[in-house]
This record gives structure tokens, C-alpha cells and sequence, in this order.
């Protein structure tokens, strides 16, 4: 295993804990499970944007820009009154 694949199951497995200590902040019943959930996941998005720094300064996580064109269709989508 190399360090690209190893850096993109970093990310994975980040990403997944983010994901669960998400719905543990939402679905707490107390202040005290809310907020502890609540600093894991802080902590949590701060490692995955680390990993993902990381891995966009090596050009393993190349990044393409949105077309003007793009951006304003999904405005106008989501901007449309829901009926």
C-alpha cells in the first residue's frame, strides 16, 4: 500500500466518523451527549481537512472549478419556491 492509497482510507474512514457523530449530535437526548458529540465532530472536521490539505498539496485530490453556467442553474433550482 503506497502513501496515496493510504492517505485516501485516512480520508475515507474520517469522513464516515464525521458522518456518525453527526447523527449522534442530532439524535442526543441531553446537553451532555450533544456537546460531546458536538466537540468529536469539530475535532473530527478539523483531521479531514488536514488529510485533505495534505493530500491536494501531493495532487492526489485534484479539484475542478465549476463552470459560471453550472453554479447559476443550481441556483436557480434551489432558488424556485417549493410548492
Amino acid at each position: 500500500m503506497n502513501d496515496k492509497e493510504i492517505m485516501e482510507n485516512l480520508l475515507q474512514t474520517t469522513k464516515g466518523v464525521c458522518d456518525l457523530y453527526m447523527h449522534g449530535v442530532i439524535e442526543s437526548s441531553t446537553q451532555n451527549v450533544h456537546s460531546t458529540f458536538d466537540d468529536a465532530l469539530s475535532q473530527s472536521l478539523c483531521m479531514q481537512n488536514q488529510i485533505y490539505s495534505q493530500m491536494s498539496q501531493q495532487g492526489w485530490y485534484p479539484m475542478q472549478q465549476a463552470q459560471q453556467q453550472q453554479i447559476q442553474q443550481v441556483h436557480d433550482k434551489f432558488a424556485q419556491p417549493q410548492l
